[in-house]
């Protein structure tokens, strides 16, 4: 039987995503922003927390954790590299770490950049991508604990999984994120018709989460560093990627549009 999701919004725009396993009736979260709000959508489905993946240590992705502690007993899957940070860590996995939400297997993969230590979790049977704060539809997360070009290796490392998984991020930030990328990419038809259907969905109050991975290589800018076009539109052209890479990442940091 399929995995069953549900996407929990929580606090001003983050996402947390229930992962139901309705052959075994296990449950787990990927990420906690907001214990009340987990706890009211899984009530809602009728379902039992069992698990809690985590990752990577800020506080708008853990500090749902206490709460999801006393009222379910959850078992507290994270990083290895940042379980310093992880209040109620019960497991910690590293690259290439099998995890389990009762038959649904899956495994870990390691993405620093946004974090030192952030993990990823590829469910590939389900066509599951549950990628936390590394990749964002139409974006990526800023290099707070590494070098931008630590991300740009993290992000090849996604774009070289199936273009058919569906990418569950950590928060809806696709709007702002299309504004940017069109204004350095204004010629990408994706880019527009994807921009476009954007628009859409939040004119209705829908979330833009998931995205597909085919549509974000073909769309998302940090995702095409190495693309000679993009490059020479930012004027770089013949830089090495990753220093194209950095450029994107400093003139989104400064984007105001």
């Amino acid at each position: 039987m399929p995995a069953e999701i549900r996407l929990v919004p929580c606090l001003s725009d983050n996402y947390a995503v229930l992962v139901h396993d309705p052959a075994t009736d296990a449950t787990a979260v990927v990420d906690a922003p907001d214990g009340a709000a987990i706890i009211a959508a899984a009530d809602a489905a009728g379902w039992t927390l069992t698990q809690v993946l985590v990752t990577h240590h800020h506080a708008d992705h853990v500090q749902g954790i206490p709460a999801l502690k006393a009222r379910y007993g959850v078992t507290v899957v994270g990083p290895r590299k940042e379980a310093d940070a992880i209040p109620g860590l019960d497991v910690v996995v590293g690259d290439g770490d099998p995890v389990a939400v009762g038959g649904l297997v899956g495994r870990v993969l390691e993405t620093p950049g946004h974090t030192l230590g952030h993990v990823v979790y590829l469910f590939e049977d389900e066509r599951l991508l549950f990628s936390g704060d590394t990749l964002f539809s139409l974006g990526c997360g800023r290099a707070f604990e590494c070098e931008p070009a630590v991300l740009w290796h993290s992000l090849l490392r996604l774009r070289a999984l199936p273009a058919d998984l569906s990418i569950y991020c950590g928060h809806e930030y696709t709007a702002a994120n299309a504004r940017f990328a069109v204004s350095v990419d204004p010629d990408n038809r994706d880019l527009r018709a994807f921009a476009a259907r954007v628009e859409e969905a939040r004119a209705a109050g829908q979330p833009t989460v998931p995205s597909l991975l085919a549509d974000e290589m073909a769309a998302n800018p940090f995702l095409r560093a190495d693309d000679p076009e993009l490059a020479a539109r930012l004027g770089l052209a013949g830089a090495e990627p990753a220093a194209v890479f950095t450029v994107l990442r400093a003139r989104k940091n400064d984007f105001r549009g």
